[in-house]
């Protein structure tokens, strides 16, 4: 008990040090989670030497995430707010797969490390651009609700992604395991269609016992939240996914209205420790040897990403400010490609040292993120960048 004493009390005084930095430089306190993972991981300190049990005990921090995502952001009626995402999303994953085998051909890569690559293109971080539209009070303007439907049928493509990894390794699949992830997407999107127009959702009388019951209440919202979480795991979806619909649905239920109060000191507590747990992956002594290739590679990420985002918004006839803005945002990987690299390498598809390389690459894109938004922001200031 002292040990694990010891461990929390060191875990929050390390977190609480860097993000009174990080709030003097004004920058994010995820860079401060991400960064007292390293600190306190196996590769430094080896306060804590399991990165793969806090990453499942953070996963749940990433469903409530998505689940306050979910009940604060309106359903667009306008329809090409529905469509214009699913167009400018398929545009970047054609893109993103002409980059990754061009970037392959040159380097010489194999095939399996080319395709990986190009899913690490395609998904962006969910949890960080969304907190980061929220806190920026741009997340229900017009253009953040483009850019978060198009990171929601980002998500909605990791179902696929895993059921091809399964198959390349020739686990065992049936049509009816295959089939039913794209069955249920196709549920979420008449569930959305359908309650788009809808202002409100009525629940029996017997709910309303809840609003004055506090203890009630944080039960409740962890079963709804977590619930439906676990009934996309089952259907080969995500859970955060599941987890994203429920807030959807419990936005529309005004009895539901404490929920926010209830369930939020665990959303920080939760969302902590997943980005903790990335930090505890990355290997100091590997990042030294290999910085260049890994700092050059982060960079490739955020640029290529970048400028493929921004095509994609020009040619969906927004101005290059917005374009280049959006471009920045949806510049680095996140936690999907962690995941899509850490069932690669476990499944044989890489090997170590690309799986050392893309977690690298990932984290330090991630760490690098909010530097890159501001530097494309001045950049986008001077109308000499800007073309007319």
């Amino acid at each position: 008990m002292n040990g694990l004493l010891w461990s929390i009390c060191l875990l929050c005084l390390t977190t609480l040090g860097i993000m009174f930095l990080l709030k003097k430089l004004k920058q994010p306190y995820l860079i401060a989670y991400i960064m007292a993972g390293i600190v306190l991981g196996p590769h430094v300190s080896g306060v804590f030497t399991e990165p793969d049990e806090i990453e499942l005990v953070g996963e749940i921090g990433i469903m409530l995430l998505m689940f306050f995502l979910g009940m604060e952001i309106d359903v667009p009626d306008n329809r090409s707010l529905l469509v214009k995402p699913v167009i400018a999303q398929s545009i970047k994953i054609l893109l993103s797969i002409i980059c990754a085998f061009s970037v392959g051909y040159i380097i010489g890569l194999s095939l399996n490390s080319i395709i990986l690559i190009a899913v690490l293109f395609v998904f962006n971080s969910t949890a960080v651009v969304s907190e980061f539209l929220k806190k920026h009070h741009t997340l229900k303007t017009t253009f953040g609700i483009m850019i978060l439907n198009m990171l929601i049928f980002q998500d909605l493509l990791l179902a696929p992604v895993l059921m091809m990894l399964k198959v390349w390794n020739k686990d065992d699949s049936s049509f009816v395991n295959s089939m039913l992830p794209i069955l249920v997407c196709i549920a979420i999107f008449f569930v959305l269609k359908k309650i788009r127009t809808a202002q409100e959702i009525k629940l029996p009388e017997f709910f309303k016992t809840i609003e004055n019951d506090h203890d009630l209440q944080v039960f409740s919202g962890l079963l709804i939240c977590l619930g439906f979480g676990l009934l996309a795991e089952t259907a080969g979806l995500s859970s955060a996914l599941g987890s994203f619909i429920a807030g959807v649905l419990v936005g529309r239920i005004k009895t539901f209205h404490w929920l926010e109060h209830s369930l939020i000191p665990f959303k920080i507590f939760f969302v902590t420790l997943f980005f903790v747990s990335i930090g505890l992956r990355i290997d100091i002594s590997y990042l030294y040897f290999n910085f260049r290739f890994i700092l050059l590679g982060a960079f490739f990420v955020l640029i290529s990403n970048s400028i493929m985002s921004a095509i994609i918004f020009r040619l969906l006839r927004y101005n290059w400010k917005d374009s280049w803005y959006g471009g920045a945002l949806l510049s680095q990987t996140g936690e999907f490609g962690i995941l899509a690299l850490s069932i690669a390498y476990k499944t044989g598809i890489i090997e170590y040292s690309l799986y050392k390389d893309g977690l690298g690459i990932t984290c330090l894109s991630l760490l690098l993120f909010t530097i890159w938004i501001s530097v494309l922001k001045k950049l986008i200031e001077r109308k000499s960048v800007i073309p007319h």
